[in-house]
């Protein structure tokens, strides 16, 4: 006989403070990506070291020869026309740069615009990573939920969690996170966005003169310039599979509870 399965019910997962941070978070992260893109269509190539000019041998380089565009790491060069470097607007006019004006703020090129939008929203993430870290560790969200214990990291735990993926089961019963997401919000939040401001700071002459030990601590401007793109990139990768597993679970339930804290548990299947 088969009995009606129990309804759903609800269970508190996102605190005020992370719920604030995160959608800070969206509107901070969007903003600097774009205005970053303008900061590096002013020169879009990327050096080890702590110098680095058109003269000098990069080891990335987004550009165009005039009729087309190129992306160059190292010695390997691909042909980016219509996408990076060369591309065409809806009126059919010709753009030349590494990234196109859609992807940029601002849209058309101004690099002091550019850095005002960048340098605002950079203290709105420093300070907002700030808080959160400090008001995690006062509620004990680090500790209750994101803490990595010896059963998480057990190759067994971790296989079955990958398998769980693969196959879109999302949730065990309950709200808490699984290794995998742990494993990417310790990565993000304690290793990423840090060295996305330490890096930022880097970049800056007057810090570079109160704190030389920057220069030393990722080996010159341009090495932190290089790991600022680098990052910013992981972040956008980040960003993408995030974005396409809250679909995959349910985008309502998903964007609910971090709106409201409340997320909703799938019914139990009873027999």
């Amino acid at each position: 006989m088969v009995i009606d399965a129990p309804p759903a019910r609800s269970v508190f997962r996102h605190r005020l403070s992370t719920r604030l941070w995160h959608w800070v978070n969206v509107v901070a992260l969007v903003t600097l990506l774009m205005s970053g893109l303008m900061i590096f269509n002013a020169h879009p190539r990327l050096y080890w070291g702590q110098y680095g000019a058109n003269a000098d041998s990069a080891w990335l380089e987004i550009g165009s020869t005039g009729t087309e565009g190129y992306l160059k790491i190292g010695d390997r060069r691909w042909d980016t026309s219509g996408v990076l470097g060369y591309w065409k607007d809806g009126q059919g006019n010709v753009g030349r740069g590494a990234f196109p004006g859609w992807a940029t703020i601002p849209s058309t090129y101004n690099l002091a615009m550019a850095r005002r939008w960048h340098l605002t929203f950079a203290w709105v993430f420093a300070f907002g990573l700030l808080f959160f870290m400090i008001r995690s560790l006062w509620n004990g969200h680090i500790r209750k939920d994101l803490a990595i214990g010896r059963t998480d990291i057990r190759p067994a735990a971790i296989g079955r969690d990958i398998m769980d993926h693969l196959k879109l089961r999302f949730h065990h019963g309950d709200a808490r996170f699984n290794i995998l997401q742990k494993f990417s919000y310790v990565g993000v939040i304690f290793i990423l966005l840090p060295l996305m401001i330490l890096t930022g700071l880097t970049m800056s002459p007057g810090l570079n003169a109160a704190w030389p030990w920057l220069l030393d601590l990722f080996g010159g401007r341009q090495s932190a310039r290089s790991i600022h793109f680098i990052v910013a990139g992981l972040l956008v990768g980040f960003i993408i599979v995030h974005l396409a597993l809250v679909l995959l679970s349910g985008p309502v339930n998903g964007i609910r509870s971090m709106i409201t804290g409340w997320f909703r548990l799938p019914a139990e299947k009873a027999q």
